[in-house]
């Protein structure tokens, strides 16, 4: 007898719907929930209810579910990095450690152990067969949903032998099979956000893990604007939440966040939604994963997102003796983000990605 198909279920419709094609394609399916944050006394962690929802999703289609916490690995390998990042002034993405460190990782060995011949999610996400057996990671047809952005740091032996039912379906037909079917969360809204946060505060929920160091806002020439109330507070880009208003001798424009000077503890604002100050083009990267485990070349052009829903850019990369990349934009690019990832296609192949270490301006070298 074939070894089961072990799907990690979230309490969504998605992986719910992942799970019941499965069981329809005549696999012998089996649910694994996993919480990852414990619980907290003000209702922000929605762990105990979605465990309810997957619990009632798998009576429904029949299959059994298995529960497992990996909230010390996640506190290890997730959340420690994400208060470094964001203490050092970056803005970090921690779905992306996430999938390679928790649900690709322990949870993938967790449901191997378990016995387990694939692993499956509710990812919107295809894979398909590289060159000497390789697996390579695909873009959803449904770009709007696409995850391959969040997924482009997972390795070779946990791809291969993953599957992700969704990749070819539209969002909206997932919702309509749930619903055609019967299944108890068709209509229950996607999560947002980062997963340990939930519907709280950000700023409050930070504050509890870095003290908040206020400090001053200069313009782009030194001037003083006011004050800041913490740079982990903001990012490049931001526009809201910057209090500064009209400012006398100042045109009556918005302000927008431009850099952030960690040594003097200073938030940089420009006025202007395209501000020089707000456009690169180049940035530099600390060094990339692979999804075939090698760059495809020491240079090569392709495109990149530097940012989740973010339209293609061309761009050329060169490749590092330490294997981080140089990247330089076909047309420069607005409020790339130190701490993000920069993650590279070829079509609707996935080649890899990398975390963002610094941008280029126009007259500014890497």
């Amino acid at each position: 007898m074939a070894a089961p198909v072990i799907v990690g279920m979230s309490g969504g419709v998605d992986s719910a719907v992942a799970a019941l094609l499965l069981r329809d394609a005549g696999h012998e399916v089996q649910g694994l929930f996993m919480s990852n944050w414990e619980e907290d006394e003000d209702g922000y962690c929605t762990a105990a209810r979605d465990f309810q929802d997957a619990r009632s999703v798998c009576a429904e289609i029949g299959i059994p579910l298995h529960r497992v916490s990996f909230a010390s690995e996640y506190r290890d390998r997730v959340f420690a990095h994400f208060l470094a990042e964001y203490s050092r002034g970056r803005t970090p993405n921690p779905d992306v450690l996430c999938n390679r460190e928790i649900k690709f990782g322990v949870c993938f060995d967790y449901a191997r152990r378990l016995g387990a011949g694939r692993f499956a999610t509710g990812h919107y996400a295809r894979t398909g067969p590289g060159v000497d057996g390789s697996t390579t990671l695909l873009r959803a047809r449904d770009r709007a949903k696409d995850q391959s952005y969040f997924l482009h740091a997972v390795g070779q032996a946990q791809l291969g032998l993953t599957l992700f039912p969704l990749g070819d379906l539209q969002k909206a037909e997932v919702r309509r099979i749930a619903r055609r079917r019967g299944l108890p969360v068709f209509d229950k809204r996607d999560s947002t956000g980062i997963c340990f946060i939930g519907e709280r505060p950000f700023a409050r929920f930070l504050e509890t893990y870095l003290p908040a160091q206020p400090g001053r806002i200069e313009d782009a020439q030194g001037g003083s604007l006011g004050e800041h109330r913490g740079l982990m507070f903001y990012t490049l880009g931001q526009r809201a939440g910057l209090g500064l208003g009209g400012r006398r001798g100042a045109a009556e424009a918005p302000w927008y966040v431009a850099a952030k000077d960690v040594a003097r503890n200073v938030l940089v604002a420009v006025q202007g939604h395209d501000h020089p100050l707000l456009l690169s083009t180049g940035l530099a990267t600390e060094p990339a994963s692979w999804i075939c485990g090698k760059a495809p070349a020491t240079e090569f052009t392709c495109t990149a997102q530097f940012r989740y829903r973010q339209r293609d850019v061309p761009c050329q990369v060169s490749i590092g003796p330490d294997g981080g990349a140089e990247v330089v934009f076909g047309s420069p690019q607005r409020a790339v983000t130190p701490g993000q990832y920069a993650v590279f296609y070829l079509g609707d192949e996935c080649l890899g990605g990398a975390v963002i270490s610094a941008t280029r301006a126009a007259s500014q070298p890497l």
